[in-house]
């Protein structure tokens, strides 16, 4: 692409920017003070990311040019520069008649270092990406474990809603103030909205030792029938033509999704390890075909997964709404689970102003297909709030929008979030295996190292879980020295000043480098 060529296209993608300039003044109108500029940031990012960018990058790597790649936060500053520069390169002058209040690279990376630590911890650390460690039971009569990950470097104590109950919540509250107090370090609390739980009901069944069992055996050809009716789960064989079948039935916890189903609709359980596809439908049941069984049984109490079903199901569960005050009162973020549009959002900052909460930061977990392709939209909405956040909720997530998948669109949120200023908690199976097990996998220290990119990353429980605590903050203390999101620092490498000094006296040696 010749240059003339060159400075065109991005003109025309600095018209296109301008040309939403008032929709972002508006949407910047409503957003709270401290959003403003971020807001019209991340709608000029949507604009620029509408376009195909991948022959322009060469042409301007071509002349030196290449910050157009790594321009999430400082969207209408970069652009400008790089067209100066094209001009400037022709001998040309240009001196823009639009009037933006730009941010540059230095104000925004400032920005989202602000936010993270005014949502999570406001004091001088060695690293940081945050570490956040899902408490387990065992925390509300151990206080001693709490203050052994706070020493190991947690900084933020997860409380999970789904799990456990209010005796428990309670007891682990007061431990975490306790060692507060006693480690002088300002835990932060957070605690997740359990919100509708889309799961498998209990199963009991007899086996042919007529033993009880919670669980069904399936294999991929069986058929499965999710059901209204109150059921214990029930397997029988079906004769159908000259071949007989397994059919099994299963009810549900919610029993509404039933009206939502679809004929072709794809069914998860289980986090993906179950598989199925609606191929029949009436008022009480959806008859699936199972299509994968990586797992033989499915058991009582299994998360299911609805990737092409649109759910007419309420974000904020009336148990959710009971525990808001409570929340509200005890944690200093909150986690809003099953969040898929903007008017999620905005149903749980109404019920927050009911309780007249303006400080506690929020969450939005980005777990299910609606939410990640919604996300730009729950920015917007989210940012009416001063202290806000994403999670990017990786296992769900994967089961909802494909497995092989999950790594590229994990990729796009944390940009997303970088044009918005938002700080990110990187979720799901980070250093599982040495959590729960005492070593973790080359493939888990290589996630863990890429989970610098974000402000936060969460581990969960497991009887290793202080070794993996230390482990993640080590790797986080090393990669931070290399970059900050997509920009490389470019410190200097041990590695190319060894190489360096040992080919200066190979050539003091005259001898051949091998």
């Amino acid at each position: 692409m010749n240059i003339k060529h060159l400075e065109e296209k991005l003109l025309a993608i600095y018209d296109n920017i301008i040309e939403y300039e008032p929709l972002a003044k508006k949407i910047a109108t409503n957003s709270h003070p401290a959003h403003k500029l971020s807001a019209m940031n991340l709608l000029g990012y949507l604009v620029l990311r509408a376009h195909d960018l991948r022959k322009l990058h060469d042409a301007l790597s071509d002349h030196g040019i290449s910050s157009l790649r790594t321009c999430e936060g400082y969207v209408h500053s970069n652009l400008y520069n790089v067209i100066k520069l094209v001009k400037m390169l022709q001998g040309k002058k240009w001196e823009d008649k639009h009037q933006i209040n730009r941010l540059k690279y230095s104000k925004s990376k400032k920005l989202i270092r602000t936010r993270a630590r005014r949502l999570f911890n406001p004091g001088s650390r060695t690293n940081f990406t945050e570490i956040m460690v899902t408490l387990p039971t065992e925390a509300a009569e151990n206080k001693k474990l709490i203050k052994r990950l706070v020493k190991g470097g947690m900084e933020i104590a997860r409380i999970n809603l789904s799990h456990d109950n209010m005796k428990i919540w309670k007891k682990m509250i007061s431990n975490i103030k306790a060692v507060r107090k006693e480690t002088k370090r300002d835990v932060k609390i957070y605690m997740d909205l359990a919100g509708p739980k889309i799961r498998t009901s209990e199963i009991k069944v007899r086996n042919t030792k007529g033993e009880v069992k919670n669980n069904l055996r399936l294999a991929a050809g069986d058929y499965l029938v999710l059901t209204k009716k109150k059921t214990l789960g029930k397997k029988v064989k079906v004769k159908v033509g000259d071949k007989e079948i397994n059919v099994a039935r299963v009810g549900v916890l919610l029993p509404q999704i039933i009206d939502d189903i679809k004929i072709g609709d794809e069914v998860y359980f289980d986090d993906g390890m179950i598989k199925g596809i609606v191929k029949a439908k009436s008022k009480t049941n959806a008859e699936l075909l199972i299509t994968a069984a990586y797992k033989a049984k499915l058991s009582s109490n299994k998360g299911i997964n609805l990737p092409n079903t649109s759910l007419n199901l309420p974000s904020l569960t009336n148990k959710d709404l009971e525990l808001l005050p409570f929340v509200s009162k005890n944690a200093d973020i909150v986690g809003y689970s099953f969040v898929r549009t903007p008017r999620d959002v905005r149903m749980l900052y109404k019920e927050l102003e009911k309780l007249g909460d303006h400080s506690t930061g929020v969450v939005f977990k980005i777990e299910t297909k609606d939410a990640f392709e919604n996300l730009p939209l729950i920015l917007f909405q989210g940012m009416k709030r001063e202290h806000i956040g994403v999670m990017i909720a990786r296992g769900d997530l994967a089961v909802e929008i494909g497995f092989e998948r999950i790594s590229e669109v994990q990729s796009e949120i944390l940009w997303f979030c970088e044009a918005a200023h938002v700080p990110v908690i990187w979720a799901t199976q980070v250093l599982e295996t040495l959590a729960k097990k005492g070593k973790a996998t080359r493939a888990e220290i290589t996630d863990a190292a890429h989970s610098a990119q974000a402000e936060c990353v969460m581990l969960n429980k497991g009887p290793y879980i202080v070794d993996a605590v230390r482990t993640l903050k080590n790797v986080l203390m090393k990669m931070e020295r290399h970059g900050f999101k997509k920009k490389d620092q470019m410190r200097g490498l041990h590695t190319a000043e060894y190489a360096l000094a040992k080919l200066k006296r190979l050539k003091k040696s005259k001898k051949i480098v091998s």
